[in-house]
């Protein structure tokens, strides 16, 4: 796809997102000369931000350098109390009917993104999740009478959300994402509908929803709502390479040494081997450890990537035992 037809967007401010801001915007650049617009969406000071949230020097500078575009938002609902409400009150201060892909932060594009067949007029997202919500009461309602009063609650057909290959109480068989990348044909539209839905949910659950907790669940639970609102739903094999050969949603250094294929190492290593790119980056804990100092390849020791625990968790808790637990 033409890259010149949707930008990329992803959130930006002080703290850690500027650092994954950095890699993402120096591996976008490595692996796509001609690359879509990076727009960094950064919230601005405010009432909901304790401390000044924008991203100071000398990163500002150098996400310049690397063609990234600061987008400024307000943030009027969420800020610090739920920081993953800015991806949701983002992109309504994004440009007007131009295509969008939203890419977390904390994701590295190792591909070319020309190899991607996106319908915009049918949004996806990540289906790189585990069933972490919700979690049904021992009496009662099921994952399906929950996810049927949000349907309802807005209007949706449930039974066409449904996928009929997975058996009934079987998380997989309802519309959940993970929010790391989604896209679709207008982020203000896709924008307002998102945050309708997630302050409905917020402030007036369905009383289906009465034992389930929210945060941080919130965007993922509003997602595939606005998703299936809008005509999309799961993503085809055209879109394989996100979350595959074309991007890695790495959720942090750690874990992007201890299970993600060499490919992705190589990108990050070479991306981020500049000395413009290694002199702001070495502020960044994680980043001067496991990729300058060298901590990554202890960590990727610890793995055999063919044969990797099934649970997360399990990764982690070794990476702590080895003092090699970062974010």
């Amino acid at each position: 796809m033409d890259a010149s037809s949707y930008s990329i967007v992803a959130i930006a401010q002080a703290g850690r997102l500027q650092y994954e801001a950095i890699m993402l915007a120096a591996s976008l650049r490595l692996t796509n000369p001609k690359a879509p617009r990076l727009l960094l969406a950064e919230p601005q000071p405010g009432p909901l931000w304790p401390e000044d949230p924008r991203v100071p020097e000398p990163a500002r500078s150098l996400l310049g350098e690397l063609g990234a575009e600061f987008i400024p938002f307000e943030s009027r609902h969420f800020g610090a109390a739920y920081p993953y409400g800015n991806k949701i009150e983002a992109l309504v201060s994004l440009p007007r009917e131009k295509a969008f892909l939203f890419l977390d932060t904390d994701t590295l594009v190792t591909g070319p993104l020309e190899a991607l067949e996106f319908d915009f007029d049918r949004p996806a997202a990540s289906m790189r999740r585990e069933g972490t919500w919700p979690v049904p009461p021992l009496y009662g309602p099921g994952y399906g009478g929950i996810w049927k009063a949000l349907y309802d609650r807005f209007g949706l057909d449930f039974e066409s959300s449904l996928d009929p290959a997975q058996p009934d109480e079987h998380w997989r068989r309802y519309l959940y994402f993970n929010a790391g990348w989604f896209f679709g044909a207008c982020p203000r539209e896709f924008g307002a509908r998102f945050l309708d839905c997630a302050l409905s949910i917020r402030d007036d659950p369905p009383e289906a929803l009465a034992s389930q907790s929210l945060d941080p669940w919130l965007d993922q639970i509003a997602l595939p709502l606005v998703i299936h609102g809008l005509g999309g739903g799961r993503p085809g094999p055209g879109l394989d390479g996100l979350d595959g050969e074309t991007t890695c949603h790495y959720r942090t250094l750690p874990l992007l040494y201890a299970r993600e294929p060499d490919l992705t190492v190589e990108v990050l290593e070479a991306a981020t081997a500049p000395n413009r790119i290694k002199k702001v980056l070495k502020a960044h804990k994680p980043a001067h450890r496991m990729i300058y100092r060298g901590d990554g390849a202890r960590a990727r020791a610890l793995f055999d990537r063919d044969d990797l625990p099934r649970r997360e968790q399990v990764i982690r808790n070794r990476l702590r035992r080895e003092k090699l637990w970062l974010r």
